[in-house]
């Protein structure tokens, strides 16, 4: 199984490209439903596919949270997916699927694993509404395969976030305000969880926003702000003062998204933060490749408080009051 993850490396070629390749996997046949749903992982996110190992129980954990495995050495916390999407499988998961982004390790335990799928992110849809509640926001996009499966892009952030103790609400309290509510800062993630922990973040900042959930959706709206702003005879930086975003989205990633920005003369002046999980070198590389200003991995508000209000506060006498 570790065959379908050989030259990942010559996979980092398809960033900047709006491409992904993602790793199908199963979680079993729903009993409710009698269904098996094929579900889907960006190919970036995972390290190796194993047979499962014994596993440790651990006191005090998430209820999805199986126990613990030593790889390497290492104490890798394992989760069941399939209770935690409750999906209610009669079938074992003796598969696990050992990820690795936003700096932390974790395994996924899964029914099986089926193939690696290229394709474009402009294949990848928005979920609709009623997919995203009977799910509980855990899919941030959704593709179909010719053979008419429905693919379900897996929120593993979501998952980390929840079975972690990521979100500390003290984390938030120990963010410093810089009170300028005259600046906007424009952000994009189709993930639910970064986008509330996004928002925490500059509101203890004292910082006006406005979101988007995907690149697509951001790369409009910028757009129509542009157009706003030179009507009145304003360059768009009075109304943008710096714009944050993540890279995996459905239908335009981060790095198109930067692209496109850093291409046109409207927003000159702009700054642009990527915030990823995708926290590698070369992920970062391709981010300034595309004229990315800085980079921020995920889950670390702290730091990303501290970066914005540098890249804010250095701006603030070329950005008017909005």
């Amino acid at each position: 199984m570790s065959d379908l993850l050989k030259n990942i490396d010559a996979r980092t070629k398809l960033a900047g490209t709006n491409k992904l390749e993602i790793l199908l996997f199963s979680l079993g046949v729903d009993t409710r439903t009698g269904r098996r749903e094929t579900f889907g992982i960006n190919v970036f996110k995972v390290r190796e596919v194993m047979r499962t190992p014994p596993i440790t129980a651990a006191p005090e954990m998430p209820s999805a949270v199986e126990g613990m495995v030593s790889l390497r050495g290492a104490l890798v916390p394992v989760v069941d997916l399939a209770r935690y999407a409750g999906v209610q499988a009669g079938t074992p998961r003796d598969i696990m699927i050992v990820t690795e982004y936003a700096g932390h390790t974790q395994g996924f335990l899964v029914e099986g694993v089926d193939t690696i799928l290229r394709l474009d992110w402009s294949q990848m849809k928005v979920p609709p509404d009623m997919l995203v509640a009977e799910m509980g926001g855990l899919v941030t996009a959704v593709t179909e395969l010719q053979d008419g499966r429905l693919v379900m892009m897996m929120d593993v952030e979501k998952v980390l976030s929840e079975t972690t103790n990521y979100d500390d609400e003290f984390v938030y309290r120990s963010i410093k305000s810089i009170d300028k509510p005259e600046l906007t800062v424009f952000f994009a993630d189709d993930s639910v969880v970064a986008r509330k922990q996004i928002e925490r973040t500059l509101q203890a900042m004292g910082v006006r926003y406005v979101a988007a959930i995907n690149g697509r959706e951001a790369w409009n709206e910028l757009e129509k702000m542009a157009a706003y702003a030179t009507s009145l005879g304003r360059p768009a930086n009075s109304m943008i003062s710096l714009v944050l975003t993540d890279i995996e989205m459905p239908e335009m990633d981060g790095y198109i998204l930067t692209k496109k920005i850093k291409s046109d003369p409207r927003f000159a002046g702009i700054p642009v933060i990527m915030h990823s999980s995708l926290s590698g070198m070369s992920n970062q590389q391709l981010g300034k490749s595309v004229g990315v200003d800085e980079y921020v991995a995920k889950f670390e508000p702290q730091r990303l408080s501290e970066t914005l209000a540098r890249r804010l506060l250095g701006t603030t006498g070329a950005v008017p009051a909005a």
